[in-house]
């Protein structure tokens, strides 16, 4: 049976949140939506209500960025949230919760990565193994395909998960090939055993909102 899994990043992250989520992994930078946030997954939600969903499942990270955007799609469809741990955020170990720029900007090295299209958050101390990270991933998201075997399942999650899933299906062996804005929807065909990537980075609902209106509105 054909369908779609949509691996969809939260949106924008609160920044001044000091906010930990403890994985078995050591503690991780867990921020709310900011309020840009709230307004992308607001926008978010208004397409996803009108494109041909049925039947699906909503699944997501329990990181509150990730539920916090999927709550806002699944109150509006009147469906519920399941939450599955293992699609939780890379750990990246010794910069958790450190300013981005800060990163950054503390090591000509790491700076140069970013310049040159290289992924940086292995370079960090302490951080997940990429390999463990993606394995971890690809079972977690298998399983829900598993448990829900007719459904379109969207799945709301990070950056780095949508990477780690993404990659395998398309046998990339770098931990991130490319960047999903805030709120991005990416969708993948599934057809029995197949993969197929079908689109990445749709920000069309942010860009382009008008698109997405429903004819009762």
């Amino acid at each position: 049976m054909s369908r779609t899994l949509y691996l969809i990043r939260h949106g924008e992250s609160d920044r001044d949140s000091d906010r930990m989520y403890g994985s078995p992994r050591g503690d991780q930078w867990d921020p709310p939506l900011s309020a840009q946030g709230r307004e992308q997954a607001e926008l978010l939600a208004a397409r996803l209500l009108v494109m041909d969903l049925d039947p699906f499942v909503v699944c997501a990270s329990p990181m509150r960025r990730a539920r916090e955007t999927a709550e806002i799609f699944a109150t509006r469809a009147g469906r519920g949230v399941e939450l599955h741990d293992d699609l939780i955020e890379a750990h990246i170990g010794g910069w958790e919760a450190k300013p981005f720029e800060e990163i950054v900007e503390q090591d000509p090295a790491i700076m140069h990565a970013l310049r040159h299209q290289a992924a940086i958050w292995s370079r960090a101390p302490g951080a997940e193994d990429e390999s463990a990270f993606r394995e971890r991933v690809l079972g977690a998201i298998e399983s829900i395909l598993g448990k829900h075997p007719n459904d379109n399942v969207l799945l709301f999650a990070h950056g780095g998960v949508v990477n780690a899933y993404c990659g395998a299906v398309l046998a990339l062996p770098q931990e991130m090939f490319f960047l999903p804005h805030n709120a991005s929807l990416n969708s993948i065909d599934i057809d029995g055993e197949d993969r197929r990537v079908r689109f990445l980075n749709d920000t069309t609902h942010l860009t382009d909102p008008s698109f997405f209106v429903a004819a009762s509105e």
